[in-house]
């Protein structure tokens, strides 16, 4: 075998992407930095969006030489990038471990929302979403969540953060890949360096996290982070949603919707969003939209309906357009708001239950083989150097 030195090096440096504030000024004081270096390389990463320390140029050059000795500011790379036609953008985005998540841009005239993903594949294995069928590999760090939001402003060249409300990145929706309320501690670090108002200043009414119903976590959401609030609902009752999100038999229909009654920032006027795929002969009749107005009684909310958009090898099919307009309806003639979303990017597989990547879980065995592989791939290499010595 070659000696450590011919292996691949390991860059031990520490990224300062995605720690809190607290962790910053703590890493920067175990290097003997003063507290107040803290506010000022905060304001380099998030609000001009410096990626190397060289460019932080109020610093001195001793200290930058320190910083770059001890520290990177890191962001995931772009494995891919594609643009739809109707100019719906995906990043493919790689990690440091060669794992990936997807991305998603929306464009809505002069503004649009950033879809960011929370886990690699997804905990859950809801049956008519694309991502559940892709087995959860490992939870997003912090770095990781708001290192996807940096990418898509490098993207757009949106740096540094605008002053005023006139910004092309408006929103973000935790609505990626993976359940952001079964990796709530990485995800509330990665929104609280996002809201910070000196930073990328993004603030909490234009952040919405979506979950599947994990009713633990939804009133301590509301509470640390006060961001808006989606539910994936999808059925009226607990026989049809549990057959089609499996989440339902461990918290049933009764106890999300109390959670919902309970969710602490709710209001009229920031209302949950309860968001329903509409299927074919699954969750589309007369029958489910007025179960569905009895369900939602004392909730301040407000209906997102989601034609169903296929990936290859679904057995669903999306409600005839008829279907989805008369049940919209239905629920509108009930009191609620209930907008028909307009498919977005199904042309690149960004739309709404999309997303999947090719990062896989491996087994014991699995990791074993491939290890095996790669430790004979590097010994040949190393035989072929040698012999041309």
């Amino acid at each position: 075998m070659p000696p450590d030195s011919a292996l691949p090096i390991q860059d031990t440096r520490t990224n300062l992407v995605g720690l809190s504030r607290e962790a910053l000024k703590a890493a920067l004081v175990e290097k003997g930095e003063k507290p107040f270096r803290a506010k000022q390389v905060w304001h380099w990463i998030y609000h001009r969006g410096a990626t190397e320390f060289a460019a932080m140029t109020d610093l001195s050059k001793d200290l930058r030489r320190t910083l770059e000795n001890h520290f990177v500011v890191s962001r995931p790379t772009i494995a891919r990038e594609q643009t739809s036609s109707d100019s719906t953008r995906k990043w493919l985005m790689q990690f440091a471990d060669g794992q990936k998540a997807e991305a998603v841009f929306i464009p809505d005239e002069d503004r649009g929302a950033v879809c960011i993903s929370s886990q690699v594949g997804c905990t859950l294995t809801c049956r008519f979403c694309h991502t559940g069928t892709q087995r959860l590999v490992r939870n997003l760090t912090p770095a990781e969540i708001v290192g996807q939001f940096m990418v898509a402003r490098d993207s757009y060249g949106e740096w540094p953060t605008p002053t005023d409300e006139r910004r092309l990145l408006s929103n973000i929706v935790m609505m990626g890949m993976g359940e952001p309320l079964y990796n709530f501690e990485n995800v509330a670090t990665a929104l609280k360096i996002i809201m910070a108002d000196d930073g990328i200043a993004l603030g909490k009414r234009r952040i919405t996290l979506s979950t599947s119903g994990v009713v633990p976590e939804i009133h301590r959401c509301g509470a640390e982070l006060g961001v808006n609030l989606a539910v994936s609902l999808h059925a009226p009752d607990d026989e049809t949603r549990s057959q089609i999100m499996p989440i339902n038999k461990k918290y049933p229909l009764k106890e999300l919707m109390q959670a919902c009654r309970d969710y602490p920032v709710a209001s009229n006027a920031r209302r949950i969003t309860f968001e329903y795929v509409m299927l074919k002969d699954i969750n589309d009749t007369p029958a489910h939209a007025r179960a569905l107005i009895k369900l939602v009684k004392d909730i301040p909310c407000k209906f997102n309906l989601i034609p169903f958009n296929p990936w290859p090898g679904t057995p669903y099919e999306c409600s005839d357009e008829a279907t989805v307009e008369s049940f919209s309806a239905m629920l509108r003639d009930g009191g609620y708001s209930a907008p028909v979303r307009t498919p977005r990017g199904r042309d690149i597989l960004a739309a709404c239950g999309q997303l999947k990547t090719d990062s896989e879980r491996l087994s014991a065995k699995e990791q074993r083989i491939r290890a095996e592989q790669e430790a004979q791939i590097a010994q040949k290499a190393w035989a072929e150097k040698e012999a041309t010595l």
